[in-house]
């Protein structure tokens, strides 16, 4: 089988908490100059300060893209670039990632990184959050803690704290208000930081009536060979997410 032609980049995040400026950053900074980026943005996304910049790189082409119910489409002319794939802020972040593998193995792509912006005004005033920050942190490669003005060093420090002790192994960035990012070439190294396995190549997980081949093999009894089902995309028998999220939505200002 042939190597993957192309790295994409998948950011996740709330409306407004600086996913462009953070692309437009690791671009100028972590691409070379004839390196060719694609940038897709959904078309739900309003207008952004960072889009004269983001739009301004040379080596840069940004596209919509829009959610059909269950998956990402097909999107052509994208390989031999390197694409950063913003998700739409206003659908689950969850049923896009669990669509986001067989439409990378569709597109004939490799997952780059897993990045998560966290607003973090909008995380402290609205502790009801944390449960849909931690659900994509869980999938998460590099956090981005972005709008830090004004929040209490210890929110910040305990927010941290949360995931360090339980040993995730995510790199936490705290971004400053002006400034150009740490390390854009660390960040975009494709080696994997996150918690969840669902990505790795070749990991087979574990569904109900599946039957496989591996009669004749050695196992221990309890060693089917197979992971766990990843647990935010377990449903119910009426086909409701077992972990269910709030919704952020409700929590937004006016207009974002």
């Amino acid at each position: 089988m042939s190597a993957p032609s192309f790295l994409v980049y998948f950011i996740i995040g709330t409306p407004g908490s600086g996913r462009r400026s953070m692309v437009r950053d690791l671009i100028e900074h972590g691409l070379g100059e004839s390196d060719k980026a694609v940038v897709l943005l959904a078309a739900s996304e309003a207008a952004d300060p960072a889009d004269a910049r983001l739009a301004a790189l040379a080596n840069t082409e940004i596209r919509r893209w829009a959610w059909t119910s269950s998956e990402i489409p097909a999107i052509e002319g994208i390989a031999d670039t390197t694409v950063f794939f913003l998700a739409d802020s206003r659908v689950s972040p969850i049923d896009q990632i669990e669509a986001l593998k067989p439409w990378l193995e569709q597109q004939g792509a490799e997952l780059g990184r897993i990045f998560v912006t966290v607003d973090c005004q909008l995380a402290e005033k609205h502790p009801v959050l944390t449960a849909w920050f931690a659900a994509c942190i869980h999938f998460a490669d590099v956090v981005f803690l972005t709008k830090r003005e004004g929040v209490a060093n210890k929110w910040l420090s305990d927010f941290i704290k949360h995931f360090t002790d339980q040993y995730f192994p995510c790199h936490f960035v705290q971004v400053k208000t002006k400034g150009d990012l740490p390390n854009p070439l660390v960040l975009l190294d494709p080696s994997p930081r996150r918690v969840s396995q669902y990505f790795e190549e070749g990991e087979t997980y574990e569904i109900e009536g599946l039957e496989t081949d591996d009669e004749g093999e050695d196992l221990d009894e309890n060693d089917t060979g197979l992971l766990p089902p990843e647990p935010y995309f377990m449903r119910d028998l009426s086909g409701r997410r077992v972990k269910e999220l709030p919704d952020f939505r409700e929590y937004l200002p006016p207009k974002a």
